[in-house]
């Protein structure tokens, strides 16, 4: 019975370079390509050498369902074949590992993919594979050039041009499929490619780890690497003490205060207070942990009228405490103490207790965190000092960027703080200008609603009262008005800036009552033109940060099911949303070109939230309000839509991913700026990008076109 490709086990790898071939075109025409498609070694010695007619003619001569030359291999044109192998195989290797994921392939794999392969031409306009050539039989490289995938299957599923450019190999799914490709893949332009045979294809992904699993994976197995480099450059701007890679075992100075489980309660809580400590760890004879005691224990006691202090210590501690190795860091101790709501984490080695780090200690260590930083904004006393507090917060995103904190959770992090100020500068403002005896909601629109914000973000906010008629809403509106104004002035001395398309509390548009919203959102479906929707698309992301509900949770449900169930409403959305592309994505050549001809000039710099980002909030904010999905973050949208089967789960987790990418590379670009002494923008500069970044960037502009792609067909656009 014959296995499946993916089941194909290689034959030990040789790396002799004797049985590689490469075919190419004599024209000599294509001198010069040909000499940089070797890496500018060799001086075209196969060009001259080649002895076709048809080439010397200047016609590319193919033949077969492969495309390939099929003339007869001369003497001389072996020999020339083999001079051009021994001359530029390192040059051809040097090429590859300016890529991924050959940069991530041992050496001896790498000459093995090209002892395997030949060199092979395209002009422009050939096509390379189509779907009527039947089971693929070679895998391809660009190597100089651009080739183009398009589907013509008739699919429902939109279809997005597939651009390959030098480093981009394909098919990929065909070959593990073993099937005929469902793309057509054509030369956009004159291209070189290495061919690789199938069953070598097969050989080198079993036998490589990073090929094997960029074989199976796509750009997706190469967020990892991404997420490392941005680790690697922002734990550069940070001083070894202050680091979170710090090891546990040195943050140990003193000795663990400790008790036996039969210890009374009375007893351990004397060793607490003598020692100033907020725990005392549980040991047997032996020094094995048993249990923890903390003070959040003791008051739980406290207010317990059947407590018994003099009790064993053993009925009334943790058992089983989580606990971490000496080896392990900070940044792990802060992660264990912030998912299990905990502040002590007991540190043992052998099955022995060796101490306990405590929340305590990692301020210490870290000088600023989120739980202090919060603490922080929340008790400040001033405006004045929560600007002084809120400087502080590049520097906590910079750790934990530096730590692997994913860009959900950074986001998360900047978005918790941003409320701890909200609240924190309504309560100031309050206590300034008195209570106006109405209660009322603060609610946050767009990136703030979703949980999106990072650093260099606007303040997009209303306010929503109950009230039983228009008069009565109007004369709370007149006591709430001044008190918003001041609001949002001070939100914007905090560095929350102030909106400049006036979507704040302070105008009367947004300072509603409950009645007034419902009307509101009416009139944006019913009777909003596109000129309307272009600034109200961001209203449909609500949440409330401060206050009295006020009747917002009766709002939200009467947005989402007046805009949901109305069809011409979503389609103009869509329309709207479709107006913006990712960069010149239809455009031909290099990621570089284009993005220099969707700027209209020479800059090559891609917005990251209006040309990218939006794309992918805009798209999914419909399909979700189209399924009647409350959620309100792009991210929990997207898993919404997947777990509810509107998306194909793994297509939706494969925007998740693009969109996670593209937030975490807007949040290093930042904190580039910042090291720099830079004003925060967002945008890049492409050309600076590696080879690995471009290929990702590319990857996740492809998906958002692809979602995009979604929406035209769902909506007929």
């Amino acid at each position: 019975m014959r296995k499946p490709l993916s089941a194909l086990m290689p034959a030990p790898v040789k790396t002799t370079m004797s049985s590689a071939m490469f075919d190419f075109p004599g024209k000599n025409a294509k001198r010069r390509l040909c000499r940089k498609a070797f890496g500018g070694m060799g001086r075209g010695t196969m060009l001259r050498s080649c002895p076709r007619p048809a080439c010397r003619a200047g016609q590319p001569t193919f033949s077969g369902s492969d495309r390939l030359m099929t003339h007869p291999q001369t003497p001389s044109l072996q020999k020339a074949g083999q001079q051009a192998v021994a001359q530029n195989i390192q040059a051809l290797a040097g090429f590859l590992k300016h890529y991924p994921p050959f940069d991530a392939m041992e050496q001896a794999h790498v000459l093995f993919l090209l002892e395997r392969s030949r060199l092979v031409f395209f002009a422009a306009g050939q096509p390379i594979i189509t779907p009527a050539d039947g089971k693929v039989r070679f895998w391809y490289v660009v190597r100089q050039g651009h080739v183009q995938g398009l589907r013509g299957d008739g699919r429902e599923e939109p279809d997005v041009p597939l651009n390959l450019l030098p480093g981009d190999g394909f098919p990929f799914a065909a070959i593990i499929g073993e099937r005929a490709s469902r793309r057509t893949y054509t030369a956009v332009e004159d291209t070189f490619c290495l061919q690789l045979p199938v069953p070598d294809f097969a050989r080198l992904a079993e036998t490589s780890e990073a090929f094997g699993q960029y074989a199976m994976r796509g750009v997706s197995s190469l967020l990892g690497r991404i997420g490392n480099r941005l680790q690697a450059s922002a734990a550069q701007t940070l001083s070894e003490s202050e680091s979170l890679a710090t090891p546990l075992a040195e943050m140990l100075t003193r000795e663990p205060i400790t008790c036996t489980p039969e210890t009374s309660v009375r007893e351990a809580v004397r060793r607490m207070h003598d020692k100033r400590a907020g725990s005392i760890a549980v040991v047997d004879a032996q020094q094995r942990l048993a249990g923890i005691f903390t003070l959040r224990d003791l008051r739980g006691l406290v207010i317990d009228p059947q407590a018994n202090l003099d009790g064993p210590i053993e009925q009334v501690m943790t058992r089983k405490p989580y606990h971490l190795p000496p080896t392990a860091t900070a940044f792990d101790a802060t992660e264990l103490m912030a998912q299990h709501h905990f502040a002590h984490v007991c540190i043992v080695e052998d099955g022995r207790l060796r101490g306990v780090i405590s929340e305590r200690d990692l301020f210490a260590l870290q000088r600023v965190d989120l739980v202090h930083q919060a603490r922080a904004i929340r008790s400040a006393q001033s405006v004045e000092a929560m600007t002084a507090i809120r400087g502080e917060i590049p520097k906590l995103v910079a750790k934990m960027l530096a730590h692997g904190a994913s860009a959900e959770q950074l986001l998360r992090i900047v978005t918790q703080l941003n409320d701890h100020t909200v609240a924190r500068v309504i309560e100031l403002v309050l206590a300034e200008h008195g209570d106006p005896g109405i209660a009322f909601g603060w609610i946050a629109f767009g990136s703030e609603a979703r949980g999106e914000q990072t650093l260099l973000s606007d303040q997009d906010n209303g306010i929503i009262f109950r009230a039983s008629d228009v008069e009565e809403a109007r004369a709370c509106q007149a006591r709430l008005l001044p008190l918003a104004h001041a609001i949002n002035t001070a939100l914007d001395a905090c560095g929350m800036s102030w909106c400049t398309g006036n979507v704040m509390a302070s105008n009367p548009d947004l300072c509603l009552a409950d009645f007034q919203w419902k009307a509101f959102y009416n009139r944006m479906v019913l009777s909003g033109s596109p000129q309307d929707l272009l600034h109200s698309t961001i209203y449909f992301d609500q949440r409330l940060v401060w206050g009295d509900d006020a009747g917002l949770a009766e709002v939200q449900a009467h947005a989402l099911q007046t805009a949901g169930q109305d069809e011409a409403f979503l389609r103009l959305m869509a329309a709207q949303a479709l107006d913006r592309s990712p960069p010149a994505a239809s455009q031909l050549g290099g990621l570089r070109h284009r993005l220099k001809h969707a700027l209209g000039g020479g800059e090559q710099t891609i917005d990251l939230k209006t040309q990218a980002l939006a794309l992918f909030v805009d798209a999914v904010r419909i399909l979700a309000l189209g399924h009647g999905i409350r959620a309100a973050s792009t991210v929990e949208r997207l898993r919404s839509l997947g777990q509810q089967g509107h998306l194909p789960e793994v297509r939706a987790q494969t925007y998740e991913e693009a969109f996670n990418y593209l937030q975490q590379l807007r949040l290093h670009h930042h904190q580039q700026q910042l090291q720099a002494g830079q004003a925060l923008d967002n945008r890049i500069d492409a050309s600076a990008l590696n080879p690995l970044e471009q290929r990702v960037l590319r990857g996740a502009l492809a998906e958002a076109e692809r979602l995009q792609s979604t929406l035209r067909l769902k909506y007929r656009l």
